[in-house]
C-alpha cells in the first residue's frame, strides 16, 4: 500500500492518523519503513536525505552497526525485567562522567516525563509552587510545560491546549528568551514564590534561537540570589555539540537537568538529574514520588551505552566542518531577494522564511509558515527530507556526507527559487 491508502486506514484508529500531531502534515504524511545512515526510505522505496532524523535522536545516523548490535544482544536476554540492571549503572556512569553537574539521576521513558517530574522535585525541594518557563520554550506535554504567555508580561500564564485545569496555569508564569528585563520583573513580582526557571539553553522548537549576552549566566545568578532552583532542559542539546551538555559550553551549572533523545541510542528515553541534596527528596528516599514500569529498561540502557560508547570516539569538529558547509553552502546560493535566515548551532540548524535572524520567539513567529511549507513539500518531490514545520528544528549527523550536504543545500535554494515564482 501506498502513503495514502496506509493513511486512510491510520485515519479510523488513530486522531488526525498519527500518533504525534508533529508527524502530520497536508494532504496526509509520507509513510515510511526504513532509514539507513542519512537516508530514510518510504513504503514506496524512494529515498529520502534526512534531517529530520527521528526529531533528533540520531545524531549517529539511522540503524548504526554498533547500537544494532548491542540491541541485539540485549534482547537474547531480556526485552524488560522490571529490576535494577547493570546496564542502568554503566549509563548512568557515562552521563555523570561526562556531565558533572548531575550528581544523582532517574532514567524515564521520555522528554516529557524528564521535565514533568524535574518541575514536581523543583516544588518539593523548595517549598515553592511557581515555575518560571520561556515563551516559545517546549517542555513536553504535560500540563505544565503547556503553558503560553497570558495578556500581560506579569501575568500568569495561560493554557496553550484546552483539557489543562485554570488551577495550573496560576502556578506557572512565562519570561521572554534574552531579555533579562522580562526576567527581573517577574522575579520582583514572584521571586519568594518561584520554585524554579526551566529553559532550553538553545531553543530548539522554535527553530534554531541561541542565548545570547550571557543570558543564561544570567539566569544562574538570578535564581542564585531569589533560592530558585534553574533547570536546563537539555533533551536536544545533551551531547549534541561534543561529548557533554551545553551547560558545560556555556559556563554555567544548573541544579537540575532534564535530557533524553541522544542518550538513548534511537530508543524512547528520559533522565532527571542533579544535585545530590536536590534528587535525594526523590522516592523511596525522600517524599516526592516518582516511578515507571519502563524507566531504565534493558535494551533501551544497552542501546544508549553503544551510542555515547560510540559518540566518544568521533571528532565532532568534524560535524562542525559539515554543519558549516551546509549552512554556507546554503546562504551562497539562496534566491537574491528571498529574505531568509539560517539559525544555526552546531549540527541543528532551521531556514526561517520572511525574517532576518531571529533572537526571540516574538521574531520566530512572524516567519512566514505557508512558504516554508510549499518549500517542505518540493523538497519532499527532490528527496529532501525537512522536518514538517517553520518552528520545528532540523538535524546534521556523523552520517551526513558532505556531498549530500552540498546537494541538498543545492535542492533546497533551488526549490525556493521556484517557490518565489509560484
Amino acid at each position: 500500500m501506498n502513503s495514502k491508502e496506509l493513511f486512510s486506514q491510520s485515519s479510523r484508529l488513530f486522531p488526525g492518523g498519527v500518533n504525534s500531531p508533529v508527524r502530520y502534515y497536508d494532504p496526509y504524511p509520507v509513510f515510511m519503513k526504513k532509514g539507513e545512515g542519512s537516508r530514510i526510505y518510504d513504503v514506496d522505496d524512494k529515498s529520502y536525505t534526512d534531517f529530520c532524523l527521528a526529531f533528533g535522536p540520531l545524531i549517529l545516523g539511522h540503524s548504526h552497526s554498533e547500537v544494532i548490535k548491542a540491541v541485539r544482544s540485549a534482547v537474547e536476554n531480556a526485552t524488560s525485567l522490571g529490576a535494577p540492571t547493570e546496564n542502568e549503572i554503566k549509563l548512568g556512569n557515562i552521563i555523570q562522567t561526562a556531565v558533572p553537574s548531575v550528581e544523582k539521576m532517574r532514567f524515564t521513558n521520555s522528554g516529557t516525563e524528564a521535565t514533568m517530574h524535574a518541575l514536581r522535585l523543583a516544588r518539593g525541594f523548595t517549598g515553592r509552587n511557581i515555575i518560571l518557563k520561556m515563551e516559545g520554550g517546549f517542555h513536553g506535554s504535560h500540563d505544565y510545560a503547556l503553558i503560553k504567555s497570558g495578556s500581560g508580561t506579569l501575568t500568569f500564564g495561560v493554557p496553550s491546549s484546552r483539557g489543562i485545569p485554570e488551577e495550573v496555569s496560576r502556578t506557572v508564569v512565562v519570561g521572554q528568551y534574552n531579555n533579562p528585563q522580562s526576567i527581573e520583573e517577574i522575579f520582583k513580582k514572584y521571586g519568594k514564590d518561584i520554585a524554579a526557571v526551566i529553559t532550553e539553553p538553545i531553543m530548539g522548537n522554535a527553530g534554531v534561537i541561541k542565548p545570547e549576552k550571557d543570558f543564561l549566566g544570567f539566569l544562574r545568578d538570578i535564581t542564585s540570589r531569589n533560592d530558585s532552583l534553574l533547570i536546563f532542559d537539555e533533551v536536544i542539546t545533551g551531547f549534541r555539540f561534543g561529548f557533554r551538555c551545553f551547560q558545560d559550553i556555556a559556563g554555567v551549572k544548573p541544579d537540575l537537568t532534564t535530557m533524553g533523545k541522544i542518550i538513548g541510542g534511537g530508543f524512547p528515553i528520559g533522565l532527571f538529574g542533579g544535585r545530590d541534596d536536590i534528587m535525594d527528596k526523590i522516592s523511596p528516599v525522600g517524599p516526592v514520588y516518582e516511578s515507571g514500569t519502563f524507566s531504565g529498561n534493558y535494551v533501551t540502557m544497552a542501546a544508549g551505552i553503544a551510542a555515547l560508547n560510540q559518540l566518544r570516539k568521533m571528532d565532532y569538529s568534524s560535524l562542525e566542518a559539515k554543519s558549516s558547509f551546509f549552512e554556507n553552502t546554503l546562504a551562497e546560493n539562496m534566491p537574491e531577494k528571498e529574505k531568509f535566515a539560517v539559525s544555526r548551532f552546531g549540527s541543528m540548524f532551521q531556514i526561517f522564511l520572511g525574517i532576518d535572524h531571529p533572537v526571540s520567539y516574538e521574531e520566530v513567529i512572524k516567519a512566514d509558515s505557508g512558504k516554508f511549507m510549499r518549500m517542505f513539500h518540493k523538497l519532499l518531490e527532490r528527496g529532501v527530507y525537512l522536518a514538517p514545520g517553520q518552528f520545528e528544528t532540523n538535524f546534521i549527523s556523523f552520517a551526513h556526507s558532505k556531498e549530500e550536504l552540498e546537494t541538498s543545500a543545492l535542492k533546497i535554494s533551488e526549490t525556493l527559487k521556484e517557490t518565489g515564482k509560484a
